[in-house]
């Protein structure tokens, strides 16, 4: 059986389109609660800020509301841009949302690579390694749910998290800082595709230290939508691929290594990549017994509402049956 995974950021062409953007959220815990229990095992959200395509920036309030929804799903936030928020804050929300959810929350904790996201919430981008640091420690320490100091003054987090000692955290990045970072905190590391010298080093020091580590280095990443007619959804809604993988390129400085990395400028470009697929139900099934794992992104780019929820049915009820 594959790991089924679905991918929600709720990107919306305009969004100064109150009704659009309020469908588009509607129809992403529309779709949650629609796989819960058929199939999926999760349900994987984003953080971004100051875009034009209004990418979600409420992780934790989205991951609550689906969570509330369901009763099976696991919500993974992916990631979380620690260093933007308060971590006695972060620490506080995760825990009632693990305590609600019965510990289905997880999260990979990320930099970010946008000057611009720090700018808007007061951080100094140079900093971020060392501030998201402090906001691990910081949080490891709350959710023990004994006294601690912060900020000069002895502090107590309350309540402490349903999943002991905590929520599962995972480091994401692909340097050797965020692996050191993981190896040091005693956290696993997930690495966003294939570096096998970056995942020696985290088990390398893993075992100089004397803690256990675990790694989630995937082969590749592919984001997928199911129709019977690939050709149609490419040529219809081949632009909705597009707009995202346009908008990821433009925030990609030098070096930086991301899920999705496209170099293509047109969608037969972006089609040939493979980055983005559009499969019929049999090849979705091939594909996820050849890799045991099927990411679905129904909505993806601002694609209709209508059109999620038929690569969703069909997921359901053609995909998911014949893998078991």
């Amino acid at each position: 059986m594959a790991y089924a995974l679905m991918r929600l950021n709720f990107i919306c062409p305009d969004p100064a389109d109150a009704e659009a953007v309020s469908d588009r959220y509607r129809a992403g815990l529309d779709l949650a609660r629609h796989v819960d229990g058929r199939g999926f095992d999760a349900v994987s959200l984003e953080e971004h800020h100051c875009n034009p395509m209004g990418w979600s920036p409420t992780p934790l309030v989205n991951a609550a509301m689906i969570l509330a929804s369901t009763e099976r799903l696991s919500v993974i936030v992916s990631a979380l841009l620690l260093p933007l928020h308060d971590p006695v804050r972060v620490a506080e929300d995760l825990a009632v949302i693990d305590l609600a959810s019965r510990g289905r929350i997880m999260v990979c904790t990320g930099l970010g690579y946008r000057p611009v996201e720090y700018a808007a919430f007061g951080r100094e981008f140079r900093r971020r390694g060392r501030i998201l640091d402090e906001a691990l420690e910081v949080m490891l320490k709350a959710w023990t749910g004994q006294p601690f100091e912060h900020n000069g003054q002895m502090v107590q987090v309350t309540p402490m998290p349903y999943t002991r000692p905590h929520p599962m955290v995972l480091i994401g990045g692909s340097s050797e800082a965020s692996a050191r970072r993981a190896a040091r905190l005693g956290l696993p590391l997930q690495l966003p595709g294939q570096f096998p010298e970056i995942e020696a080093l985290y088990y390398a020091e893993c075992e100089r230290l004397g803690v256990p580590g675990f790694c989630i280095a995937p082969d590749n990443v592919v984001m997928l939508h199911v129709a019977d007619d690939p050709d149609r959804v490419w040529a219809e809604h081949g632009h909705c691929f597009l707009f995202e993988a346009a908008a990821y390129k433009s925030w990609q400085p030098p070096g930086q290594t991301s899920a999705v990395c496209s170099a293509a400028t047109t969608v037969e470009e972006l089609r040939a990549e493979g980055i983005y697929r559009v499969l019929t139900p049999d090849e979705a099934v091939e594909l996820a017994r050849g890799s045991g794992t099927l990411s679905l992104h129904p909505l993806v780019g601002g694609m209709p509402v209508e059109e999620a929820w038929s690569s969703v049915e069909l997921t359901v009820e053609r995909v998911l049956p014949a893998l078991g």
